[in-house]
């Protein structure tokens, strides 16, 4: 019975430290007011704005401190703990993996607070100067996997992968592996292109290692050129090189109409309208991930998750930088669970 009591308090005294660390940070963190941000470079632009507007409505708050690492990598730092000297909130172009999940709780970030705050979409585009053509999944998939249907990658020309396409190289600016845009790449339209092949779609059930291996892996003999987390950077690239390709969010491509444009996919051009309605093959969610450890320590959180939903709505400020409003019934969701600030149970996470 001692030993049980014992117990008890020793996990209490954990508990309490664990959350004085917020607001204290310990001997390695130091105090802090301002909210931490990090993640997503297609989600950074969205928070950014919505940093500011949290920073306009009171005097007396401080500017949130954003950083834009990718979405892996922004997660990783989020997950390592509770205290001040970690992030209180992780942007994210793609839901949480379940490792990712698993990982926090280990750390001892078990309340974690998963909101949609909007709809972006992954847009293959060309400069505005280049020869324009369109593409399916499948010829993207094709053209940019490491082994095709798990034969040997030779192709070295578009109309190598489809004599419809023009003569010219396969060269494609694109995320790094730890973009959230990349997992949503190798989701969206590697695997879709690769599924066209009964054999291989079967295999998902069969061999998942070998599925993956043969649906998203990207070959590395330079066609796919990886620009780090600076989709602004692919924008001015595609610009000085008219016949390559970039892979980022739509929301930069709308950014840089004047210089670049969508890349029809299976027929549907990425929209507001086809990507609202999923139409559009490369619709995907974004997400922000909140540390519920921190909310009663750092002033504001919630406060700043209200106002980057708001900000997203129909006509909202967000909306106007490219962000395509969530649904009805997901925004009431998103709302409801940063109202109530609900934790997520990651049963659902892949």
């Amino acid at each position: 019975m001692l030993k049980k009591i014992s117990l008890i308090a020793v996990s209490a005294l954990a508990l309490s430290a664990c959350n004085d660390q917020a607001s204290t940070g310990g001997a390695a963190g130091g105090s802090r007011q301002e909210i931490r941000i990090v993640g997503s470079s297609t989600v950074f632009p969205f928070a950014k704005a919505a940093s500011e507007a949290f920073a306009k409505a009171d005097a007396s708050r401080k500017s949130p401190v954003l950083e834009s690492t990718g979405t892996g990598g922004g997660i990783e730092q989020f997950c390592k703990g509770v205290g001040a000297d970690t992030p209180d909130i992780a942007n994210a172009s793609r839901r949480m993996k379940k490792s990712e999940f698993e990982n926090c709780q280990k750390n001892g970030v078990t309340d974690i607070i998963e909101i949609q705050v909007g709809i972006d979409g992954l847009a293959l585009a060309q400069s505005n100067k280049g020869v324009k053509f369109a593409l399916s999944t499948e010829d993207v998939y094709k053209a940019l996997a490491a082994n095709p249907f798990g034969k040997p990658q030779t192709a070295k020309l578009w109309s190598d992968v489809n004599p419809a396409l023009p003569k010219l190289p396969i060269s494609v600016y694109g995320p790094p592996t730890t973009s959230g845009t990349r997992d949503s790449f190798h989701e969206l339209i590697m695997e879709a292109g690769c599924k066209t092949d009964a054999a291989t779609k079967a295999l998902k059930d069969s061999d998942e290692d070998k599925y993956k291996a043969i649906c998203t892996e990207v070959r590395t003999d330079g066609a796919f050129k990886e620009q780090g987390e600076n989709d602004n950077l692919i924008v001015q690239k595609l610009s000085s090189n008219p016949n390559m390709v970039g892979i980022f969010g739509y929301s930069y491509m709308e950014e840089n109409a004047s210089k670049v444009h969508g890349i029809t996919m299976n027929g549907v051009a990425p929209t507001i309208a086809t990507i609202s309605d999923g139409s559009y093959p490369g619709a995907r969610k974004m997400f922000i991930y909140v540390k519920k450890a921190h909310v009663d320590k750092i002033p504001g959180i919630k406060d700043f998750v209200l106002e980057f939903l708001k900000g997203g709505i129909v006509g909202g400020y967000l909306t106007k930088l490219g962000m395509i409003a969530s649904s009805e019934a997901d925004y009431k969701a998103a709302s409801d669970t940063a109202n109530a600030l609900t934790v997520m149970t990651g049963a659902d996470l892949k």
